[in-house]
């Protein structure tokens, strides 16, 4: 029954993931790894090597961890936010650190989100996007390096469909195909060309045909509508899969292929899904096995992680040394560093091939973000 869709994982008959989640989705969210800020959820710092309930509710329709935070949306539109708050990245008023998820404001209009290291971008559903948090370089392209403790809209624009963020920049996307992008940009990572840092959004080129995105550690990663895949920024480790170490400050393509569905980011790794059910290491630094390939050798071009064409090709994440993916059945997988436990697998021991955790089929949607995470927070069908 479960087929891939946009925000990752399976979609139910009769959910519309476009617009406010009131339509019968139900998942719960479980949490596991690194919990020294209350980043799990669970009202405690204790880590956590095996999944744990987060609360006790059952409306969770997105959720995209931060470096040592996480932010979730329910499918009736609220946002809830936990875990460290050193720069006011929960959107609270404060700088208050939580252990357990409290709401950020009383709207019920929220519909998308990502986390950086310290900073969150969420998109509402009336098409405007909106940002908190840290803003050095300008990453929250409000125009400014002006930290903000509870969200503040960017700009004045109705258009904006997806967003992504890591430590340092972000991109965004708009319901005409745009790409758009601010913050850091030392290597190049906003793809204009140069490396001036921007604190509002630039245009990326003047294509309209851009589709999937997602940033890693100060990398930019693309998927077109024809399903060619472009990154450009910082290319060290090979992470770019441009089968060099060179940084790129305008999109280039990985290859020829046209058959390119997702990709995620990790700090230094990057992975990405097909169309034909398989996923792929596209580059990066393996010394944790976090590329999935059975070794810990190093990687500038693609290459496939095993031989399974049932991935789901929405729900893939990379983390800060770990990985996680979907099968079309409902099965997770983890791999890479098992640092606190992160893995999930009950153990602390590094996999450098994928691991299924534990044998619940009813894991529903991986993170939308967790590039700096040493944790992770999955949502699962099981009630």
């Amino acid at each position: 029954m479960p087929i891939s869709g946009n925000l990752g994982g399976f979609i139910k008959p009769g959910f519309n993931p476009l617009g406010p989640q009131t339509d019968g989705f139900f998942s719960t969210l479980w949490s596991w790894g690194e919990n020294n800020n209350g980043q799990l959820g669970d009202g405690t710092t204790t880590d956590r090597s095996s999944p744990v309930q987060v609360g006790a509710l059952t409306t969770w329709s997105q959720v995209a961890l931060g470096g040592t935070y996480t932010l979730a949306v329910t499918n009736s539109g609220e946002l809830y936010a936990w875990g460290t708050n050193v720069l006011g990245n929960l959107g609270l008023g404060d700088e208050t650190a939580r252990s357990t998820p409290v709401q950020v404001g009383a709207l019920t209009t929220w519909l998308k989100v990502t986390a950086g290291q310290y900073s969150s971008l969420a998109i509402k559903t009336d098409g405007t996007l909106w940002g908190w948090g840290a803003n050095n370089y300008g990453k929250l392209g409000l125009g400014d390096t002006t930290t903000r403790n509870s969200p503040v809209q960017v700009g004045a624009l109705t258009t904006w469909a997806e967003v992504a963020s890591d430590g340092s920049h972000s991109m965004a996307l708009k319901t005409d195909g745009t790409l758009w992008a601010f913050g850091r940009n030392n290597y190049g990572q906003l793809g204009q060309g140069n490396t001036t840092d921007y604190s509002s959004p630039v245009q990326v080129g003047a294509l309209a045909t851009w589709s999937k995105i997602a940033v890693g550690g100060d990398t930019s990663l693309v998927v077109k509508t024809d399903g060619t895949f472009w990154t450009w920024g910082y290319g060290t480790w090979g992470v770019l899969g441009l089968g060099n170490q060179t940084n790129y400050s305008s999109p280039v393509q990985v290859g020829a292929l046209t058959t390119w569905a997702k990709p995620t980011g990790g700090r230094n790794h990057t992975l990405a899904s097909k169309t034909d059910g398989t996923i792929w290491a596209v580059g990066g630094q393996n010394t944790s096995g976090q590329l999935g390939l059975s070794d810990n050798t190093h990687r500038s071009s693609p290459v496939q992680i095993g031989s399974l064409t049932t991935w789901s090709e929405s729900s893939i994440s990379a983390g800060q040394y770990h990985s996680l993916a979907l099968t079309t059945g409902g099965a997770l997988y983890a791999w890479g560093s098992n640092g606190q436990g992160r893995l999930g697998d009950g153990t602390t021991s590094n996999r450098n091939s994928p691991v299924q955790i534990g044998a619940l089929t009813t894991w529903a949607r991986c993170p939308a973000a967790m590039g700096f995470s040493g944790f992770t927070v999955v949502l699962s069908d099981q009630l």
